[in-house]
């Protein structure tokens, strides 16, 4: 369902973010601006042109909670944009949404979701600003590791990480799997976990294992006969009652969020390493966009402290792991990651119809 929020602010606008309240952006050398792209020297030029546009309408794929109190947040750090906020979700509403922009009857936002799903159709349409070179040289304090490093247009200020979620009156911290591995014993054969019919959450360990392992541990996960399921929604209240005593490879941030609402207390995670991890909620500004400068602006203060941490308490656990201090940054600490980066987010799509078909399904799935 579309959440809608509408916030018309004031007319004055400060200064650029406080670098206390940003992870700061690399200031060593930097390559020099993609050619083609836009760049700007100076962040207080961005200021300025953004105080001529007064304006900014964004179509972002985040939590409805969570965009409200960032877009609330975001008025009070800059108090002169009327900003027009609407959450898009899931792959149908993409694809409608680059329709829109195909056709032009998209000319009303500045700042779009380009969904991993639709990655590609999305790029022809899309500002050539060179980003990721503003933020090495510092004029933008976003860490360069939230952008796109070939397209350099595109920021990803969030990250997921996948975890299990378990019963643990049904499972004892001696039953409990230690590795990932660990769901391949004989006590976990026949209907004794669930696992979600969807491969994302094992496509996100490719990176760590490579793709031969990931796919033959695909294989014999499939030989365990697990309870198969789609997403958590039914899945989560099942494991609260016991009906599911473990379920592999689901988000972190689902199964805290459903923590926090369980009255038993029965309902807890269980971080395996490698730690699959992605980024997450993709933001960029369209070639069509008014209002350019405010976007801008926008895109850098998701990295900021206040936008993440916002993150973390809404969500919870919703902020990226780039950045230091936060909460996901904080649960990751000394772990070993199985991190699917930029580069090999484009292989996602092939990993996982082959591992769909390592599930022994015939047909692969997003």
């Amino acid at each position: 369902m579309t959440f809608l929020l509408v916030l018309v602010l004031s007319l004055t606008l400060t200064s650029r973010i406080d670098a206390a309240d940003a992870p700061s952006a690399a200031k060593t050398k930097s390559a020099p601006p993609a050619k083609g792209y836009a760049f700007f020297g100076n962040h207080n030029e961005l200021v300025e042109k953004a105080k001529q546009e007064r304006n900014l309408r964004i179509l972002v794929n985040m939590d409805p909670a969570t965009l409200k109190a960032a877009a609330k947040a975001f008025n009070q750090r800059y108090p002169f944009i009327s900003l027009h906020a609407q959450e898009i979700t899931g792959t149908d509403m993409a694809q409608r949404n680059v329709l829109e922009i195909k056709s032009g009857r998209a000319r009303e936002w500045d700042i779009v979701y380009p969904s991993r799903d639709l990655y590609s159709e999305y790029l022809p349409y899309l500002w050539k600003i060179d980003l990721l070179h503003m933020a090495e040289r510092g004029v933008l304090q976003i860490p360069a590791a939230m952008i796109d490093p070939k397209n350099r247009n595109i920021v990803a200020p969030y990250t997921r990480i996948i975890a299990s979620a378990y019963n643990k009156t049904s499972l004892s911290a001696e039953q409990l799997p230690k590795s990932w591995e660990d769901f391949l014993k004989p006590d976990f054969k026949g209907k004794k976990f669930a696992m979600d019919i969807g491969p994302r959450p094992m496509a996100c360990l490719v990176p760590a294992w490579g793709l031969e392992k990931t796919l033959e541990f695909a294989r014999k996960l499939a030989a365990q006969e697990p309870i198969w399921v789609r997403g958590v929604s039914r899945t989560l209240p099942s494991i609260v009652s016991g009906e599911i005593p473990i379920m592999m490879g689901t988000l972190l941030h689902s199964v805290k969020r459903a923590e926090l609402k369980d009255r038993t207390g029965a309902l807890q995670h269980l971080v395996l390493e490698p730690v699959p991890v992605y980024l997450t909620s993709e933001q960029a500004i369209l070639a069509t966009a008014q209002n350019r400068h405010a976007a801008v602006l926008w895109l850098e203060w998701m990295a900021s402290a206040e936008s993440q941490k916002i993150a973390d308490d809404q969500e919870p656990m919703g902020s990226s792991h780039l950045f230091r201090g936060g909460g996901v940054e904080q649960e990751l600490r000394g772990k070993k990651l199985s991190w699917v980066n930029w580069e090999q987010h484009a292989n996602m799509e092939s990993w996982m119809a082959k591992l769909f078909e390592a599930y022994g399904f015939p047909n692969a799935q997003r």
